[in-house]
């Protein structure tokens, strides 16, 4: 089964939803603002992912900005970061089975489907 984890808010995760449901496959939708993932979750994410977690934090947003920008931040205190404040996660990400794949642009999504 096919996992979005989707921002409804966001235009670029609507429209890889879209991508997901006109697959025809099975898919859940994870709404990571209302169900944070944990630092472990998130983990395993990364690995699936193929990326560090410096490369899923969404550095323009205010909070990372404020409370982490400029600071020596191990793997994990990023994953802790990103557990706790759920908006510093990149979006959406796609999984399938022992791959993911981040829906930026949502065309990524289609090597995946």
């Amino acid at each position: 089964m096919i996992q979005i984890y989707h921002n409804p808010r966001c235009r670029k995760s609507r429209e890889t939803l879209a991508m997901v449901e006109s697959s025809g496959q099975p898919f859940e939708v994870i709404e990571y603002l209302k169900t944070p993932p944990t630092p472990g979750e998130l983990k395993a994410l990364l690995q699936k992912l193929e990326l560090e977690a410096n490369q899923l934090v969404r550095k323009g947003e205010t909070i990372w900005k404020t409370q982490f920008k400029g600071k020596d931040l191990t793997e994990s205190e990023i994953l802790s970061a990103m557990a706790q404040y759920p908006k510093l996660i990149e979006r959406p990400i796609v999984v399938k089975g022992p791959r993911a794949i981040l829906g930026r642009p949502p065309e990524n999504v289609r090597d995946l489907l």
